[in-house]
């Protein structure tokens, strides 16, 4: 039951994190028609950057561990909002109203700022 619970909270925390990237961050843009379409977009959209994340980072961090060290971890940026880029375009393949404009500087403060408030939320309500 544990698993579940820290599932559910990860996922509630990082699609908060999406809805306010979208009223903060410029050229990150949910186009719903309804409250139930919007939370079930971002709900969605957390789930595909979950899962992306899942997959994709591991692989690049172990085949770009050089990169990684020669740019003191800097280039993690780049990995993380090219990862928040895929996970807006799975999305609007997917048929969702989830749209990041570009690489720089939406996907790249989007990614930064919902990696932020996602810590900030999980920290806040993954108290036992």
């Amino acid at each position: 039951m544990g698993f579940l619970k820290g599932l559910l909270i990860r996922l509630a925390s990082t699609a908060v994190a999406f809805w306010l990237a979208t009223l903060v961050i410029p050229g990150i843009s949910l186009n719903s028609e309804s409250v139930t379409e919007t939370v079930t977009t971002l709900v969605l959209v957390a789930a595909i950057f979950g899962v992306v994340n899942a997959v994709l980072q591991p692989i690049i961090k172990t085949v770009g561990c050089g990169f990684y060290l020669l740019t003191l971890g800097l280039i993690a940026l780049v990995v993380n909002g090219l990862l928040f880029l895929l996970t807006s375009w799975i999305a609007g393949e997917a048929g969702l109203p989830f749209h990041v404009d570009g690489f720089w500087p939406a996907a790249v403060l989007g990614a930064l700022f919902v990696s932020i408030v996602t810590w900030i939320l999980g920290a806040i309500l993954d108290r036992d």
